[in-house]
């Protein structure tokens, strides 16, 4: 049988990179993002009977219902949700940070993650089903600037463990897949489109590509139904944990 998988912020980076991986092996695919031209675009190369485009911001509550609803029944029924929208915006301190960019961040990587969740879990719970968060080490490790984009993402990972806890019984898996240094849009989103800075933050660090992270999160969408992988965290080899900082007079 053919199982669905909706996957957020498939437009670009990891996002487009686990749709096409997850079409590979034979999945159907719903893709969510705000470009409808890039979404489009893939269900060109994938094939209309293999990825669907639903075109929405995913921060809309109400255009992400309206979406749902509009599914075709052929991607109606949601095997597996990777929620894997969401961005990072400023490298200042915070006290020098931006509150529209923090509300923005919050909103897309903690309140629409959520919502579209609480939708999804009926089906879910139906089918046995999976989801898989796209946290992020930054919620774990702090770093200068990353403030509330790191706050975001401890919430995604503790929220995956609670899911964990409350579906406990129903069948359904939770993962929380924790990336570290990756190459994809993500810095240039960041700083406003500063190609300069993204190619000093990857140049010789070897780090991790969007196809790294769709390989992890096939693997997981394939593990036998017995099997629960909590959290995995992946870093570049190039990359580990830098240690505390001391102010000195």
């Amino acid at each position: 049988m053919t199982k669905t998988a909706m996957v957020t912020g498939a437009t670009s980076g990891f996002g487009a990179a686990i749709a096409e991986r997850l079409v590979k092996d034979g999945w159907r695919v719903v893709i969510c993002g705000r470009r409808e031209e890039r979404l489009q675009t893939m269900v060109d190369r994938l094939g209309a009977d293999k990825a669907h485009a639903a075109a929405f911001d995913i921060r809309d509550a109400e255009a992400m219902s309206e979406a749902l609803d509009a599914l075709p029944a052929a991607f109606a029924d949601i095997d597996l949700l990777v929620n894997n929208a969401g961005l990072a915006l400023g490298t200042e301190p915070a006290q020098f940070a931006d509150l529209d960019e923090w509300r923005q961040m919050i909103d897309t990587n903690v309140t629409a993650l959520v919502t579209l969740t609480h939708a999804l879990l009926p089906a879910l719970i139906e089918r046995r089903g999976a989801i898989v968060n796209i946290s992020s080490i930054s919620g774990s490790y702090p770093y200068k600037g990353g403030n509330v984009y790191g706050g975001t993402k401890a919430f995604v990972t503790q929220f995956s463990l609670g899911l964990r806890t409350d579906l406990h019984g129903t069948g359904v898996r939770v993962t929380s897949v924790e990336p570290g240094m990756a190459e994809t849009e993500f810095t240039l989103v960041r700083t406003g489109g500063d190609q300069a800075a993204s190619d000093k933050l990857y140049t010789g660090a070897h780090p991790i590509t969007a196809e790294d992270i769709a390989e992890t999160v096939a693997w997981i969408a394939h593990l036998p139904p017995h099997l629960n992988v909590n959290r995995i965290e992946v870093m570049p080899t190039s990359q580990s944990a830098a240690g505390l900082q001391v102010h000195r007079d």
